[in-house]
């Protein structure tokens, strides 16, 4: 048989139908997408091996990037199609590959080695549900496809994609990335309510795990959306994501961009909801915990083509909530769990039970989903829902809410100075750009081994053998966050930062160090740094900053601690900001640096733009501005 893809978007009354031949592609770059008639060119399965080209750590599986090309779309309603499949039941027997006691034992290995660790705020681990089939699997795939029509809802795209060596069918709520009319949109989800085990909605929108889960990943995927948009992403919702069995939290974010689509896909790869933040750190803990492949789990169904303008097209969702079948009969249920500071095993454990149930339930593996008058009205028409989810927002970072006029958050004092920021290994230096810019400087991000020439201790190793790249000097230096133990004697970039960090405060250039950054700053001026006992994770707070309290978001496991206000060091005077009840310190400054233990540019920092607008002057106040060969990035 000829490969075929059937596609349904939520609310659509029509099915697309696209025929033609299956190429497989080395990378994302490789895909096919020609110049031609306006419409669908390809349908790309991108497997999560493709991680390996951004450089981060995977199990590699061989599993290939196949694109259908597309010969023939047609559109056919919805009616007709079903009219078509066959509806019959599915022979099947199977069961997790890894047992309920296993995985709750990994969820606590997670919990304490990684996120206890400083290793980052949250992860994904997932598990398969293996079975064989009887029959033939693409007749079952097909019956799969029209029970998900008729039973699921809230599916972002339901879809059956047949290669001829593979089938995966499924109904996937999680937009990843999307680009239309020069306008890129994601779509992180993350918070799950199980229908039927007795919880009250509105229980699990006011519940502290379920909030922090939507946090962090809507923060992970701003991340995203300030590497491939002009601006970064402005946050719109929150909105409910109502499924069969189950409801979701979610947001969007939108923003401009101007990107080659396959670019896009490559500098999104993949979404924190199904890998963990920070994501570079977040692959290294999946293939140290998963031990293996993932398949096409955690990949996107990538569809590529052109407008009626010749401008490319790209609408991406999640490889989640979808069986993959082959020839042999062979059935594979994928899913996974966010593991965040308040996780229990338990409760991970029973969220992959109910990630699989919609699919599962489509294969006739376990009964469909009941629906109730109840169920068929929007959660959303009852006012409290409403008012639970605005609640949300009530106390996060306007800055990425709001849309802003160009320059009317600059300051005078910073207008045209330049800034390098030291990538720590978290994206949340793309974030930490934007404001920067917004506020009047020019900025330059760099990975931690590629620092500023002349500022780096010439006894730091370079990473791998890499020799280090040379950027222009800055009048600014700002030391990064990202994860790992900063104490730590071997970790080839604690040892890197500490230099740089010693080598800034002898030569008295201005610099500013986030949270990683701030704690190898507090080392090197004499503060003792050590572990939380409780993860500071996602965590937002009301702290005393110098004489005003402040709202701001924290992502840490390690922490800064004093006895006093101040500190005396070789460097100047220093003033410490701590807290009143452990001596924690949130911030520090003194002549010509500061440094901030919490994140300014999270979207839980409500204070985080207030505060570097106030810092920054201070800590450049008196130093000659920077009138090389910068390079020029708009604000």
């Amino acid at each position: 048989m000829q490969p075929f893809a059937y596609l349904h978007r939520d609310g659509a009354e029509h099915i697309d139908v696209l025929t033609g031949d299956v190429v497989t592609a080395a990378t994302l770059a490789d895909i096919p997408l020609p110049p031609g008639r306006p419409g669908p060119a390809t349908l790309a399965l991108v497997p999560y091996r493709q991680i390996g080209e951004r450089g981060f750590a995977c199990v590699d599986d061989g599993a290939p990037l196949q694109c259908l090309r597309v010969a023939e779309h047609r559109r056919v309603p919805v009616a007709d199609l079903l009219a078509e499949l066959p509806d019959q039941p599915v022979a099947a027997t199977g069961g997790f590959d890894i047992p309920d006691d296993e995985y709750g034992r990994i969820v606590a290995d997670v919990l304490r080695d990684e996120i206890g660790a400083g290793e980052g705020a949250n992860f994904v681990i997932h598990r398969v549900f293996t079975a064989t089939l009887g029959g033939d699997p693409l007749t079952a795939a097909r019956a799969a496809f029209r029970r998900l029509l008729t039973g699921e809802q809230g599916a972002y795209w339901t879809f059956l994609v047949y290669t001829g060596e593979r089938i995966l069918v499924g109904a996937t709520p999680e937009r990843h990335v999307s680009v239309a009319d020069g306008l890129t949109m994601m779509n992180p989800i993350s918070g799950t309510h199980r229908h039927g085990e007795g919880r009250d909605l509105l229980d699990f929108l006011t519940d502290p795990k379920e909030i922090d889960e939507l946090y962090m990943v809507l923060d992970e995927e701003l991340k995203m959306m300030a590497a491939v948009a002009e601006h970064g992403g402005q946050v719109v919702g929150p909105y409910l994501k109502e499924m069969a069995h189950l409801t979701h939290t979610e947001y969007l974010l939108a923003g401009r961009g101007n990107l080659d689509v396959r670019e896009v896909l490559r500098a999104t790869m993949f979404a924190p909801t199904v890998t963990g933040s920070p994501l570079e750190n977040a692959c290294r803990v999946i293939a140290r915990h998963e031990g293996r492949g993932r398949g096409y789990y955690a990949g996107v169904l990538a569809l590529l083509g052109h407008d009626e303008q010749g401008e490319q097209t790209l609408d991406a969702p999640i490889l989640i909530r979808t069986a993959e079948i082959r020839p042999d009969g062979t059935l594979r249920i994928p899913v996974g769990a966010t593991l965040v500071r308040h996780s229990t095993p338990a409760g991970e454990i029973a969220e992959t039970h109910a990630k699989a149930a919609g699919i599962m339930a489509a294969l006739g593996l376990r009964p469909a989903a009941a629906r109730s008058a109840a169920t068929a009205r929007p959660a959303t028409d009852d006012p409290r829902v409403r008012a639970a989810l605005a609640a949300r927002n009530d106390r996060l970072a306007r800055f990425w809410l709001d849309q802003r006029r160009p320059g009317e958050l600059a300051v005078d004092a910073l207008a045209g100075r330049h800034a390098v920021i030291v990538d720590g290994e978290d994206t949340f230096t793309a974030m930490l750009a934007h404001q920067l810019r917004a506020l009047g400087l020019v900025v330059t991000v760099v990975p931690w081994h590629e620092q500023p020439t002349g500022l780096a201790d010439a006894a730091a190793p370079p990473h791998q053998g890499r020799p280090l790249v040379a950027v222009p000097d800055a009048d600014l230096v700002v030391v990064g966050p990202g994860p790992g133990d900063p104490g730590s004697a071997t970790d080839p970039k604690m040892v890197a930062l500490r230099g740089l960090a010693g080598s800034l405060l002898a030569a008295r250039r201005p610099m500013l160090g986030v949270c990683l950054g701030h704690q190898i700053l507090a080392a090197t001026l004499g503060l003792d740094v050590y572990r939380r006992d409780e993860p500071y994770q996602g965590v937002a707070r009301d702290v005393p900053l110098f004489g005003v309290t402040r709202r701001v978001g924290f992502y840490a496991s390690f922490t800064a601690a004093a006895g006093a206000d101040t500190l005396d060091t070789p460097y100047g005077r220093v003033e410490l900001a701590r807290d009143d009840t452990d001596g924690t310190v949130h911030a520090l400054r003194g002549p010509g640096f500061a440094g901030l233990q919490f994140h300014p540019e999270s979207v839980l920092s409500a204070d985080g733009v207030a505060v570097l607008a106030e810092l920054l002057p201070a800590v450049l106040d008196g130093v000659p501005a920077h009138r090389g060969p910068g390079p020029a990035v708009p604000a």
